[in-house]
């Protein structure tokens, strides 16, 4: 009897450590970045996660009261890129202009910084298929 719930303790324990695994939200696999433009990119989320050494606030971060830009904080909600970077202040704007310039400044700035990834628009925006 002694046996059988061990067994069944050890089987459930097993069970739920995969549904607590399964709760940690990482965000879609794959996003298409920029959809409402005209030239969408297809980001592969998932696989910028399992990057060595990549940790969420490569790319995400934040904004305190005065719009600055604030480290990314382990936990902290992530927004839609647009949600700021299309809606920055006209200072703002002089240093990164709305999405576009913000993507390309991280996405591509990290690209050739790693000396790998698109860092040509074709190969990140491919023309649709006819």
């Amino acid at each position: 009897m002694i046996k059988k719930s061990i067994i069944c303790t050890a089987a459930l324990a097993f069970l739920m450590s995969f549904s607590v695994a399964a709760m940690a939200d990482n965000g879609p696999a794959e996003m298409t970045l920029g959809a409402d433009g005209k030239k969408p990119c297809t980001f592969n989320h998932a696989a910028h996660q399992k990057l060595e050494g990549s940790t969420c606030g490569e790319c995400h971060h934040g904004q305190d009261a005065d719009g600055k830009q604030v480290a990314y904080i382990d936990g902290q909600k992530i927004e839609k890129c647009a949600s700021c970077h299309d809606a920055m202040t006209a200072e703002s704007q002089k240093k990164i202009k709305g999405f576009k310039g913000a993507a390309h400044t991280n996405c591509k700035g990290c690209h050739k910084a790693a000396g790998k990834g698109p860092t040509k628009c074709k190969e990140c925006h491919p023309k649709k298929a006819e």
